[in-house]
């Protein structure tokens, strides 16, 4: 099995098997493998119906391979066995490692290969997934804070929205120099500044990724933005938001707006990890998910 870097000319290639798969996790987000490939070394490989995806991440200061479940039509457990020599040849001594394992790939995975792994939930790494409705209506009482601040900001602030294209799109950046600059700390400049590199190819190959995405205009200038892309068939997720947080309220206006202007085919959007930021998840689980999708890691027993 070959495997070679993902590229923005691997787009159809990949969404060929992506978009029509049922897993809806955000890792299978074509935009999301290719503008993080500078981080994870990501790769891929076509064979024999199915696309196999294959990364690095840090673990204990070192570099681990990963895999993620094979997509496609055929012999699972020979897909399987594949990874696994694969991984043996090139894993530097560590047995099979797939990462984000949801329920029903863990389903599909135990089918293929009984008792042949050990599962690891990582909290930090759940998906959070809502309903594309009640993210454009804000109904229900468990919502009311959000519709306030909404109605708030839209009696207070003149704005528009702009669709974002490949033209317009790079202009984003400077609200993001300008978010940067107010929430860097030293903990977290490290991972902000991987986010932006991302940010920035995603912003730079917007069409060539399939993104689609949505700006707030205050007085001239771009005060809050978001982007996404489709996962699969009914989930859409969305990979970027930022706001300019002098506005009140403008958070949930952004989120609803770029809503409504995403096709209707998605019934799902998926609005990522939380990372094990308290602020983060105090802020995805204050929207009601519909879903809080399990991700596992899957080792391979020795």
């Amino acid at each position: 099995m070959t495997f070679h870097p993902i590229t923005l000319a691997d787009r159809e290639a990949i969404t060929a098997f992506t978009l029509g798969t049922p897993y809806s996790n955000c890792d299978f987000a074509f935009a999301n493998m290719c503008s993080w490939r500078f981080l994870y070394d990501s790769e891929f490989a076509i064979e024999d119906g199915f696309l196999f995806i294959r990364f690095y991440i840090e673990e204990k200061g070192a570099r681990r391979l990963s895999y993620m479940m094979p997509i496609g039509h055929g012999d699972l457990p020979e897909a399987i066995r594949k990874l696994d020599e694969n991984n043996h040849v090139n894993g530097f001594g560590h047995p099979l490692l797939l990462l984000g394992i949801t329920p029903s790939a863990r389903q599909e995975l135990e089918a293929a290969c009984p008792d042949e792994f050990a599962y690891m939930a990582d909290r930090d790494y759940f998906d959070y997934i809502y309903l594309r409705e009640d993210l454009l209506t804000l109904r229900g009482k468990k919502l009311q804070s959000k519709r306030n601040h909404a109605n708030r900001f839209r009696k207070e602030y003149a704005y528009s929205y702009l669709p974002l294209t490949a033209e317009t799109a790079p202009c984003c950046m400077e609200l993001e120099r300008t978010w940067m600059r107010a929430n860097a700390t030293d903990d977290n400049a490290g991972a902000l500044t991987n986010e932006r590199r991302s940010m920035a190819f995603a912003l730079r190959h917007f069409d060539e990724l399939g993104l689609i995405g949505g700006a707030l205009i205050i007085d001239g200038h771009i005060a809050a933005f978001t982007y996404g892309s489709p996962i699969n068939a009914d989930t859409f997720g969305v990979h970027v938001e930022k706001a300019d947080t002098n506005y009140e309220g403008i958070f949930s206006v952004i989120n609803q707006e770029f809503v409504a202007h995403i096709p209707e085919a998605y019934t799902y959007i998926n609005r990522e990890e939380d990372l094990g930021l308290p602020g983060l998840r105090r802020a995805k689980l204050s929207y009601n998910p519909a879903v809080l999708l399990e991700k596992f890691g899957a080792v391979k027993r020795r």
